[in-house]
């Protein structure tokens, strides 16, 4: 399966929806994005939503994990969108690795993930 990424940015709000596995690959397509803004804005607001996704392999996992503690305090607020329990449960698995305040929402419910980022 592949990835798909959709970026949507907007001052200091990045949009990024992903489907299928994130490998090293497609975390370094929109890493680029992400730091662009941080440079700009300082602390940015992303809203991440999935769609039939499986999770990172390890090459993705590790970049994720420099890029937590590279940016420890950069991200403001993370909307974290997804259609499944597991989904709901990184929500709770992110919050040690950033200050930023993390919600979880239904795909049902991604209009209020954007309207609570742009609060």
């Amino acid at each position: 399966m592949s990835v798909e990424l959709c970026e949507v940015q907007q001052g200091n709000f990045l949009e990024i929806q992903v489907t299928g596995k994130l490998d090293k690959e497609a975390y370094e397509l929109f890493l680029p994005s992400v730091e662009r803004q941080i440079e700009e804005y300082g602390k940015i607001r992303i809203l991440f939503a999935m769609h039939d996704f499986h999770g990172w392999d390890a090459g993705a996992m590790w970049q994720d994990i420099k890029f937590d503690v590279k940016h420890f305090n950069d991200i403001e607020r993370l909307a974290i969108v997804g259609e499944s329990k597991w989904e709901r449960g990184m929500a709770v698995f992110c919050k040690p690795f950033t200050t930023a305040k993390i919600r979880y929402f239904d795909i049902a419910r991604i209009d209020d993930a954007r309207k609570w980022l742009a609060e």
